[in-house]
């Protein structure tokens, strides 16, 4: 009787020990499944679009459904892109042409983008709007050009483009403008972003969706000599496209610094670690000729006026370096 009441008491201990085993792995939590997003850029011109999109493919939070293109000569900034997701090992994201517009500024990165493959893409406006359709309240659009393509697709279809889950966007001017060639900070500007296509910053700001903005106040941060060296001498497919971008954009115009300042890559950060750009709610208006004024009433956008410069660039090195904890 003693053995059995033995046996017994083990078989009882071994069926806790399982069921508190298997209450364990239910209790533990399931990794977190990517965000849904599409890229909207305008990567051709300034270099920052460049690291943005490296820093997308680097980030296991997003899983980009497609790249669209915006701004100027659309197709090239298409070929462009093909080129560089080639390089890159990542052929299998959509690459989608936005409407083009006129543009006179100078596309520093056009050698590059002309060795681009020729090939169909898809309507950039369109493919929005099917994705939003197919995946309703879970998309972030990152849009860190000109907002054209912001427009057109509201202007189709103001319901769908509604059901975005939110708009990350790099644009505007709330406090500070432009930073002087010296670093001394200027009062709001017209930023570039919202001041190609005013109307189309006022339609995104009327149009209800939750919108995240990294203006100019939160984005000048300088990728300075050292971490420069650092990303360039890593020799990875992706580096060696940045580096190669970096020259051309460097010797496409004049007056450019050795740091580039990285905009964009700030919206897409936003999007993976919230954290590094603290948002405040504001209402945003945006008059005719593309100022983005802080004004009374019920907020329509969450604003980072500050980021952490030091943890965003240590991201941007960690992710594109592959160098965890960096």
């Amino acid at each position: 009787m003693k053995t059995s009441g033995i046996f017994c008491g083990l078989a009882s201990l071994a069926l806790l020990m399982a069921s508190g085993a298997a209450a364990g792995q239910a209790g533990a939590a399931a990794p977190p499944q990517p965000q849904l997003a599409i890229l909207d850029t305008d990567i051709g011109d300034d270099i920052d679009d460049a690291f943005a999109l490296a820093l997308a493919l680097e980030s296991p939070e997003i899983r980009l459904l497609g790249i669209n293109t915006a701004f100027g000569d659309t197709e090239l900034r298409a070929r462009m892109v093909d080129r560089y997701l080639g390089a890159a090992g990542r052929t299998g994201i959509p690459v989608n042409i936005g409407l083009p517009s006129k543009a006179d500024n100078v596309f520093t990165q056009r050698a590059y983008a002309q060795l681009g493959p020729r090939r169909p893409h898809g309507d950039g406006v369109k493919f929005l709007l099917e994705q939003i359709q197919a995946h309703p309240g879970q998309i972030t659009l990152i849009a860190i050009g000109p907002l054209g393509n912001v427009k057109a697709a509201i202007d189709r279809d103001p319901a769908t483009f509604k059901k975005l889950k939110r708009v990350v966007m790099m644009g505007g001017s709330v406090y500070r403008g432009y930073d002087g060639a010296g670093g001394e900070r200027r009062p709001a500007d017209a930023e570039w972003n919202i001041n190609r296509d005013p109307a189309a910053a006022q339609a995104l700001f009327a149009s209800g969706v939750p919108i995240f903005m990294m203006p100019l106040d939160s984005t000048q941060v300088h990728l300075g000599t050292a971490e420069r060296e650092a990303m360039f001498a890593h020799g990875s497919p992706l580096t060696d496209q940045l580096t190669l971008l970096y020259h051309q954009w460097l010797a496409g115009t004049e007056g450019h610094p050795a740091a580039p300042t990285l905009f964009d890559p700030v919206a897409v950060t936003y999007a993976i670690r919230p954290d590094l750009c603290p948002a405040t709610p504001m209402r945003i208006e945006v008059d005719a000729k593309g100022f983005t004024r802080p004004v009374e009433g019920k907020p329509n956008a969450e604003v980072c006026l500050k980021a952490d410069e030091k943890g965003f660039l240590n991201l941007l090195l960690a992710r594109t370096t592959g160098q965890p904890g960096r």
